[in-house]
């Protein structure tokens, strides 16, 4: 029986992947686990392996094209098998549960959705929710859907008809988590996809009209990823930002200290994530992220850097960078960046983190604020030490290079005190960072 080869998720927030390159040909022979070919991901570019030993029958996929995830790509055959001239191999989208067990929905950005068999959702109208119809108020009979006000927001805003919905509420009432079950189901029963996070809650507007001549550069699954996870960040996370400045002498004396005597060439970046990381050993309340059941507090202190490669941003990870060496911090985030540009990134060098840096003083930029990475509770925005004339501990006058960073929070994990707490380590450790060898 022929083997059908499916697009593979091969990122947990993968829904479909751009197909890159065959490293076969039709007729080759191969083994399991052999590289076949080559896709584009929302994180990199990684490879497909052989499912299973067999001859390399024909090849679906073409370089460009977005396939979901279970979509046939290839068709392999077995030893002197005949595969017939009419054979179509088979699908394996994302469908719902069957009827009468529980349908769980993952939610990679929080708690799982899970509806329970004996809620009714059996009993949703698939139909209307791949539609996308707006929810009228009131059902065939003039009575009005038992629905919460929140529930018919997000109803509205994402096009989901309140009669395809049975709600899980007191006395069948439909609540929130109902309507966004909903909404997962459709882009699941629609061929979108199962949806990485929820929707902002608001209602779209319609898509704007461009004016001018221009040329449509296609998104890559990079992009939409970035743009979907900091889009829901955005809109869903409460935000605040602390700043501050950072005399970063002693910084720059001791990295050309260290870097005259050692191997390792050290940058001030490498401070930096160093200081991160020492303050969240000291600050653990602030390692944590948010959750529907309560804030999950990490052991370890895993630091996520913002390297730009090409089309997009990715953020390798520093695991347990509160207890290494600058030395070997610095050896491995070099490794990590040249790995991120180069795609040859492994999905656990860059999923999790627990506190994200992005540093874009070295492009000049003096100042800015970025974008939490969910389920990450703070990201660190580091501007360009510049030299200012500022008052010495004599009350007399100085140039210091000053360094200015803002620290974004989720308040719903870090409260103000806390955070300022944190940046306030962070500075500490920066202007005495002989704390930091």
């Amino acid at each position: 029986m022929p083997i059908d080869v499916l697009m593979p998720k091969l990122s947990p927030t993968m829904t479909e992947g751009r197909f890159s390159k065959w490293t076969v040909k039709v007729g080759d022979t191969l083994k399991m686990g052999q590289v076949i070919a080559e896709v584009e991901t929302d994180k990199a570019v990684m490879e497909v392996e052989a499912p299973e030993d067999g001859i390399v029958h024909a090849l679906l996929a073409e370089a460009g094209a977005d396939i979901p995830l279970g979509a046939p790509i290839a068709v392999f055959k077995r030893k002197d098998e005949t595969v017939p001239a009419d054979y179509k191999p088979t699908a394996k989208l994302a469908t719902p549960a069957p009827a009468g067990k529980d349908i769980v929905i993952p939610a990679p950005l929080g708690k799982n959705i899970v509806i329970p068999a004996q809620a009714g959702i059996q009993g949703v109208n698939f139909a209307q929710l791949a539609t996308g119809a707006l929810p009228p108020v009131t059902d065939a009979h003039g009575h009005r859907h038992n629905a919460s006000p929140l529930a018919r927001r997000l109803a509205a805003g994402w096009g989901i008809p309140l009669q395809a919905i049975h709600g899980s509420g007191p006395l069948g009432r439909i609540i929130k988590r109902d309507v966004e079950a909903a909404y997962m189901l459709r882009q699941s029963v629609s061929g979108a996809g199962a949806a990485t996070a929820l929707p902002p809650h608001i209602v779209p507007l319609p898509a704007p009209e461009l004016a001018g001549e221009y040329t449509l550069v296609k998104h890559t699954p990079m992009r939409k990823s970035i743009a979907q996870r900091l889009t829901y960040s955005k809109q869903a996370v409460p935000h605040f930002y602390l700043d501050a400045e950072i005399e970063m002498d002693a910084t720059l004396a001791r990295r050309k200290q260290l870097n005259e005597t050692g191997a390792v060439k050290l940058t001030v970046n490498d401070f930096i994530i160093a200081a991160c990381a020492k303050a969240l050993a000291d600050y653990p309340a602030a390692n944590a992220s948010w959750t529907d059941d309560g804030l999950a507090q990490y052991k370890a202190v895993d630091v996520s850097v913002a390297v730009a490669i090409d089309g997009g941003l990715i953020t390798p990870i520093v695991k347990g960078a509160d207890k290494k060496p600058l030395n070997a911090l610095s050896t491995e985030v070099k490794q990590l960046a040249e790995d991120a540009r180069a795609g040859k990134l492994k999905p656990a060098q860059y999923q999790g983190g627990n506190f994200s840096i992005s540093n874009l003083g070295m492009y000049g930029i003096t100042h800015f604020q970025a974008i939490i990475n969910p389920p990450q509770s703070a990201i660190l925005a580091v501007g360009k030490a510049e030299p200012r004339v500022v008052a010495d501990a004599a009350g007399g006058m100085k140039v210091a290079n000053l360094m200015r960073v803002s620290l974004s929070v989720d308040h719903r994990v870090i409260d103000g005190a806390l955070g300022a707490e944190l940046l306030m380590r962070i500075k500490q450790y920066l202007e005495q960072p002989e704390k930091l060898a």
